[in-house]
């Protein structure tokens, strides 16, 4: 190996390659003077048991759903079953390339069609595209086909959309995006949507209405239907945010509800890894009246018995297609692992959705009803964000009261459970619940997970309120300053040069 790939010249590289072809100084003639190196980088060598250690130290340092219970609302971090992985690792999946042709790509355009008919009839919608690669980006090419629909109907003037308070912040980030102007409504004193607000703010400038239901509170809105009709007599559309999907999946659909978009999260509901941030999935789901407006392109399919299972399948623009919202064809490996999760589990799916709302119901009941030993010691009980007597796959608890009594915040609990092996849950959203904490137990955790969880919680309310508010104790990086970190960020690491 030659010295000139090594840190400081050393020959241990951890790595081997091929003699070269060239030697060190033919190579380095064929180079410009201009762009040569003047000294030798400073990269760092290490041994492959090195390497090894090294990054299994990092994995050991991060958490994830494999590591223990992970109850971030809003974000279902369920399980990911392994047979998904081998599904997508399989050589007719992994090995294929995005610019090849059609007739090349026959077994995956089929799974991509299946997935387009899959979600359109469990969301009642018409017409779905899997382009989009988060539930952002699903968000953005829903809320412009309703943009380009406007206008083709000489109604390009509407320029606002609705939110409720509870809503994801993505909503309004993806109208605003599109020109839209913001019109936020309040909830009820039982966080529902307030009819009377919304009907005071319609009219003929609204583009749509963007609503999570059930919502960011964990609560079924059973007034939705009249909320569509609101809407849709002013001449606005009806977008429903599909983060939550995981609550009512078997039970009802957007389509039901009035809905006239919808996306999905494939990495929520259908167990795509989220994978640190990505990658994510989210397709998109319309009524008839839109389907000329999807990101191109979409999988159809024609009778043919010369082609797979007595199919072809081919790629199609919609007439009047936004564009692509992405490079290719949508994110293909988590298109392929929701769809093995469709396909081991099909009608059953409705299932998932029951046992992530008894989970949820259950976590909450333990939760605000402790036993008769805990109750005794805890200072102050947090209120309940959601007043319903049931809510669905989430819940959200006001840590204010604790607050008040012992000075204790949401994020210092949350911080706090960081010591006992659990992931916190999500903090402080939905903004309209003061110090809140929002908990999604999902369907997959067992009853003995949450009899724990919901245990050692109701401990920390009861502990020395110093021990709380200096946490986390055992973790690898204590409580960071995260005003300065946000403010301060450093993005690449110093080799010491």
């Amino acid at each position: 190996m030659s010295d000139l790939f090594a840190f400081d010249g050393a020959p241990e590289a951890g790595y081997a390659q091929p003699s070269p072809l060239l030697s060190d100084e033919e190579a380095i003639a064929g180079i410009p003077e201009s762009i040569r190196r003047k000294s030798l980088p400073r990269w760092p060598r290490a041994s492959e048991p090195e390497l090894v250690r090294h990054y299994t130290w990092l994995s050991r340092r991060n958490f994830g759903i494999d590591t223990g219970f992970y109850p971030l609302g809003s974000c279902t971090m369920k399980h990911n079953p392994r047979v998904n992985e081998k599904i997508v690792q399989m050589a007719g999946m992994n090995d294929l390339h995005p610019l090849a042709p059609a007739s090349h790509l026959q077994g995956l355009m089929a799974i991509f069609y299946e997935m387009q008919e899959m979600l359109a009839h469990c969301a009642g919608m018409d017409s779905v595209t899997l382009q989009p690669v988060a539930g952002a980006q699903g968000e953005f090419a829903a809320i412009r086909c309703f943009q380009e629909y406007h206008r083709s109907n000489g109604e390009g003037s509407r320029d606002k959309v609705i939110v409720p308070d509870s809503a994801h912040g993505t909503n309004p980030a993806s109208a605003a995006m599109c020109g839209y102007q913001i019109i936020e409504i309040p909830s009820n004193e039982d966080g529902r949507l307030d009819l009377e607000a919304l009907r005071a703010v319609v009219g003929d400038d609204t583009a749509a209405m963007m609503v999570t239901n059930p919502s960011t509170l964990g609560i079924f809105e059973p007034e939705i239907a009249e909320a569509t009709e609101i809407v849709h007599n002013a001449g606005g559309q009806m977008y429903y945010d599909g983060a939550n999907f995981n609550a009512i999946l078997g039970k009802t659909s957007p389509g039901l509800m009035g809905f006239d978009a919808v996306h999905y999260n494939l990495h929520k509901t259908f167990s795509q890894p989220h994978g640190g941030g990505g990658p994510g999935s989210g397709p998109i789901g319309v009524k008839s009246h839109l389907a000329q407006f999807l990101p191109k392109p979409l999988v159809v399919r024609e009778e043919d018995e010369q082609g797979l299972d007595g199919w072809s399948y081919s790629w199609e623009d919609p007439v009047n297609s936004i564009g692509k919202v992405q490079q290719w064809h949508g994110n293909s490996g988590a298109v392929v692992r929701a769809w093995a999760f469709y396909r081991r589990y099909g009608r059953d799916l409705e299932k998932m959705s029951e046992h992530a709302v008894l989970n949820a119901n259950y976590l909450r009941h333990r939760i605000l009803n402790p036993s008769k030993e805990l109750a005794s010691k805890i200072p102050a009980m947090p209120i309940d964000g959601a007043p319903a007597r049931v809510v669905k796959h989430e819940f959200t608890l006001s840590m204010s009261p604790v607050k008040d009594a012992t000075g204790v915040s949401g994020k210092d609990v949350a911080k706090r459970l960081l010591d006992y092996g659990y992931m916190a849950p999500t903090l402080y959203f939905p903004m309209i619940v003061p110090e809140c904490l929002m908990v999604e137990p999902t369907e997959t955790e067992s009853k003995e997970v949450l009899d724990k969880f919901a245990e050692d919680f109701l401990t920390i309310l009861t502990e020395d309120p110093e021990l709380v508010k200096t946490a986390p104790h055992t973790t690898d990086v204590g409580r960071v300053d995260e005003v300065w970190a946000a403010r301060n960020l450093v993005l690449r690491h110093s080799l010491g040069e």
